[in-house]
């Protein structure tokens, strides 16, 4: 599997100050300040949103940051670590300070997404002396503004990369924007490793300013005003018998079948064309990983999850499995047809603590119950 090309900036911009600024290679640091208050003030009258309080202390840094970067030559730039609870406009305001800055060597990536073209990478030059910095100039090239959304760590041999991949970017003078659902602190909970992990935590804590965006609402409750991201038309049918299945042509539970997925095989209930169905213990009960699922989204629009059991009875394991896929489908803007036998909220109530980011994006599929 080929690494694949860094993702740049295809902008239409709307504004015509923007639209002025974005045809430069550095604009006015004053002018810079301006323009990221107008995208925001536009794009949130547009939508029909009053910005929080904590939403507009971000937009003023994002600002002081925009006009930081295009008014300095520095090597060392501040970032900027965004945290807060699930659906309060983290990564509304990422996409916008993205949108807005007038700059074109910019990246926005889901930090899953991304790591998984790291990990590649290094193994395709793990023969060089430096396999992450050779890496990183094939990823990044003269990146000078990287965005990470969903920023969130599990796995101790990760963390030991991150530690490496945040001092190598700031040492490339990056500006690096990042948002969680954690604050630093809450970043490897588990007690084994958190201690291991504190280098990473004191660094964000140093290099990056640390702000929370709270606020009463959960804009992602407002899904249907999102008509046109793909994820958020898929449904949600309960309790799938043969009945429902037959009356809103879905697929009938059938045998399995062996799908090459990199260089092993993976089991499936239907592969045809762009669409591809599992179940969930066909997932997320064997050692699949988001490599797995980033693989398949780019052979596969259209997907089928069947027998989502109580998360509850599942391993912790089988839960972030879970919790994986669906980060994985919604940044990749997948339709997805779920598929259980009790309601999504009786169903999503397990333990895995990135639980709450998954009942939020999955509460946004339309709920098809047998009347």
């Amino acid at each position: 599997m080929a690494i694949r090309p860094p993702i740049r900036s295809r902008l239409t911009p709307r504004w015509p100050a923007l639209r002025r600024l974005l045809g430069k290679s550095a604009a006015p640091a004053t002018t810079s300040h301006r323009v990221i208050h107008d995208y925001f003030h536009h794009k949130a009258l547009a939508q029909g949103y009053t910005l929080s309080h904590s939403q507009q202390r971000v937009i003023d840094c994002m600002a002081q940051h925009a006009t930081t970067l295009l008014g300095t030559s520095a090597k060392t730039l501040p970032g900027l670590y965004l945290y807060g609870a699930v659906g309060r406009g983290k990564s509304w305001l990422l996409d916008g300070f993205f949108q807005a800055i007038p700059l074109a060597q910019k990246q926005r990536l889901h930090f899953h997404d991304f790591f998984a073209q790291l990990h590649q990478g290094m193994f395709s030059h793990r023969e060089q002396p430096d396999a992450l910095a050779t890496t990183l100039d094939e990823l990044l090239q003269d990146c000078r503004v990287l965005c990470f959304d969903e920023f969130h760590v599990h796995d101790i041999g990760d963390a030991m990369l991150i530690t490496r991949l945040f001092k190598a970017l700031f040492r490339r003078g990056i500006l690096l924007l990042v948002t969680s659902n954690y604050p630093p602190e809450g970043l490897l909970p588990n007690p084994l490793y958190h201690a291991r992990f504190k280098p990473v935590i004191d660094l964000i804590n140093t290099r990056m300013q640390v702000m929370e965006v709270g606020g009463p609402h959960d804009y992602r409750s407002q899904a249907r005003t999102h008509i046109h991201q793909v994820f958020t038309q898929g449904q949600y049918v309960w309790p799938a018998t043969p009945q429902q299945r037959q009356r809103l042509n879905l697929p009938q539970r059938v045998d399995t079948l062996a799908l090459p997925v990199g260089t092993r095989h993976l089991p499936a209930r239907h592969c045809e064309g762009r669409t591809v169905g599992f179940t969930f213990s066909d997932l997320c009960d064997h050692p699949t990983a988001v490599m797995d699922y980033l693989e398949l989204c780019r052979r596969f629009d259209h997907w089928f999850i069947d027998e989502l059991p109580s998360l509850a009875g599942c391993s912790i394991a089988a839960q972030q499995r879970f919790i994986n896929l669906i980060d994985v489908l919604y940044d990749q803007d997948k339709h997805l047809v779920l598929l259980g036998q009790r309601s999504l909220r009786e169903s999503l109530d397990g333990d895995a603590i990135d639980l709450a980011r998954t009942r939020s994006r999955l509460g946004q599929l339309v709920e098809v119950r047998e009347s």
